[in-house]
């Protein structure tokens, strides 16, 4: 009897310590995520086709009102499937129709306490977030978030194509972090971050021969946190990361605080057998809401912009008359009225800017610093967007005389309050229809379907690098083969130019060279996605490019209907297809220093004879190649070969 006694107490003791596990499926099977509470710690694991994407890694979270890393017990909530459908009118389809399966999963603390985990899984996403209800007691009704202990946790032979987070208040002007790091290329996951700070969303992986895997976030608000992942550590991956103390000048502090009920943003992971999964994906809006309804047109199309050859004192009354007429003349919708508008040209001098720009059938945008107090960024209009009282004076001004747009510079970090004055701006801009544009800033989540009139981001190293240092310019190819994976893979980029001079140089002639070929950069207009495109074509140069170049730059579409990966390595090439209301459009890049052919399959274009924009092989000492128009016939299966040269590219297009 006593020994009878004694086993049952053992067996009630371990009872606690059994799993519970839950197999969640994509709607095709292929994807299978495995939940559990192993010993009382939340876990999940991603694999896809039978392939292991991500190892047992961490959920969980630490509030100000209870432990949810620890002593769990996990219970099924709910389980559903569902059809995501949407449309979407600035990013890389019109409009998003999916299968889904949802589940929400409830984890007990030994306090009783309740963290839910909600997850949503398409062919090849996963997304999940945390739910924390109100507890029993009616009280706390609010929570301040101290850390999360998501993890990723990827087999051992992974590699990296990642970005660094950098300290606070360093850089340029105090100007850092502003996502403007350089990208790692198949490095090893236990290699340091450069600044021991961790990286910067997203986080593109290879799995060795098994697959790719993006790691990202979404539904960022001004209600919480912007994240990243903090640096690789053996047995736990990495990890979610939460702002540094010292960004925003040490104002606020680096958790999240919301209302109970409340929920975290989502985690989001691509993942598939090849990369076009992860370039063609919508995770990034498939889970969040559309926060307000426009009051604008937030009308896609192409700019002109001085200030990336032509500088500082390009920021003058007679050069962006030059600039507008420039616009006119390729038909183009907008030009960007840089930094230093407001002392150079004087608010006067704008407004006769717009109303000469409003005769030739151009709309302007304007520059703006959103400082405030966070950083040293000394160009002005300052002190304008970050306060409401000054910004909604400034914007009605802005709409009286027909401005459509504004680009807000220099943010720097992802505190709650930074996030909060995104938002700020993006609403008080839209009441009075006006579009926005962010540069120096953070990378956009979801914001696209949240925010009818937010247009891109800059979010990574963009065009004003190429201009900066010959470096950078040599970087180029690197950079615009990797972001159709990566950066502009979950949100708009405003990379900063289509650039068709072939010096970075006012007078085409001095400083570094474009080391990319026409059309490469022609092809960019296609691989990189943004519903208003700057097009670098400058007034002492655009008559100098051949005809069919700029027959082509007056046509480029920048909203799209749909996207397809042809083909692509990261930072080595890629061939993105474009669909614009019935036509189709073939981008390609070439990275390497070797000629790449290709045989594409296209069944969109099949039996079809295409426009074929190449470049010739370079003669012997040539900077440039030589590019041509030619036709190119697609075979009924939609087989055609191409060729791209070294840094070169290839353009097609419907006839």
């Amino acid at each position: 009897m006593k020994h009878t006694l004694l086993m049952a107490c053992a067996m009630l003791l371990a009872t606690p310590l059994l799993a519970a596990q839950k197999v969640l499926n994509s709607p095709d099977g292929k994807l299978v995520v495995s939940v559990a509470d192993d010993n009382g710690l939340a876990t999940y694991s991603v694999s896809y086709d039978g392939r292991v994407m991500l190892k047992p890694s961490a959920l969980g979270l630490k509030a100000d009102y209870a432990d949810f890393t620890k002593g769990l017990r996990m219970s099924v909530k709910s389980e559903k499937n569902e059809t995501t459908s949407y449309s979407l009118s600035r990013s890389k389809t019109s409009r998003v129709e999916h299968p889904a399966s949802c589940a929400t999963l409830a984890f007990f603390n030994g306090d009783g306490m309740e963290m839910d985990v909600e997850f949503y899984l398409t062919d090849n996403d996963v997304a999940f977030r945390y739910l924390l209800p109100l507890p029993k007691a009616n009280n706390p009704k609010v929570a301040v978030i101290y850390s999360e202990a998501s993890s990723f946790l990827f087999p051992d032979e992974t590699t990296t194509f990642i970005s660094p987070q950098i300290q606070p208040m360093t850089g340029w002007e105090r100007t850092k972090p502003s996502y403007e790091e350089v990208f790692s290329s198949d490095a090893p996951m236990n290699a340091p971050s450069r600044y021991g700070v961790g990286y910067t969303f997203p986080c593109l992986f290879r799995v060795g021969n098994s697959g790719w895997v993006l790691v990202s976030e979404t539904g960022v608000t001004g209600g919480y946190v912007g994240s990243r992942l903090s640096d690789y550590e053996p047995g736990r991956g990495y990890t979610i990361a939460y702002p540094q103390q010292g960004e925003m000048n040490g104002n606020g502090t680096p958790y999240a605080a919301i209302s109970l009920p409340g929920a975290t943003p989502w985690r989001t992971i691509t993942v598939g057998t090849t990369v076009a999964p992860i370039a063609e994906t919508t995770i990034p809006f498939d889970v969040v809401e559309e926060q307000y309804a426009s009051k604008g047109q937030n009308k896609p199309g192409r700019y002109t912009w001085s200030w990336l050859l032509w500088g500082d004192e390009s920021m003058n009354y007679d050069d962006q008359i030059a600039f507008i007429d420039v616009a006119a003349k390729m038909g183009y919708e907008y030009i960007l009225v840089d930094a230093l508008w407001d002392t150079q040209v004087g608010y006067e001098g704008v407004e006769k800017l717009a109303r000469y720009a409003k005769e030739r059938g151009v709309d302007l945008m304007l520059w703006y610093n959103s400082n405030g107090i966070e950083n040293d960024a000394p160009q002005g209009p300052r002190n304008i967007m970050n306060r409401a009282i000054t910004r909604k004076k400034e914007m009605a001004w802005m709409k009286k005389i027909g401005v459509k747009g504004i680009k807000v510079d220099f943010f720097a970090g992802d505190k709650q309050p930074t996030m909060q004055l995104y938002e700020d701006i993006l609403s008080d801009a839209n009441d009075y229809g006006l579009f926005v544009i962010f540069h120096g800033c953070t990378l956009p989540r979801g914001w696209e379907r949240m925010y009818p009139n937010y247009v891109g981001s800059e979010g990574a190293l963009a065009s004003e690098n190429v201009n900066f240092t010959k470096e950078h310019a040599q970087r180029e190819p690197y950079d615009m083969t990797l972001h159709p994976f990566c950066r502009d893979a979950v949100g708009s980029f405003d990379w900063g130019g289509v650039i068709m001079n072939r010096m970075i140089s006012k007078d085409n002639k001095s400083r570094h060279q474009r080391f990319t070929s026409d059309v490469f950069e022609m092809a960019t207009a296609i691989t990189n996605q943004v519903s208003v495109n700057c097009v670098i074509v400058t007034p002492n140069v655009v008559d100098g490019l051949p005809q069919f170049e700029q027959d082509f730059l007056k046509k480029i579409p920048t909203a799209w209907d749909e996207t397809k990966l042809l083909a692509g390595y990261p930072t080595h090439y890629v061939v993105t297809a474009r669909r614009s209301g019935d036509k189709w459009y073939v981008g390609g890049l070439n990275a390497t220093a070797e000629p790449l052919t290709l045989t594409l399959d296209m069944p969109m274009l099949a039996g079809q004879t295409v426009n074929y924009y190449v470049d010739r092989k370079a003669k012997k000492g040539q900077l440039w190649p030589d590019s041509e128009l030619r036709t190119l016939k697609v075979d009924k299966n939609g087989k055609a070969k191409v060729t791209l040269q070294p840094n070169g590219g290839i353009v097609l297009t419907q006839q």
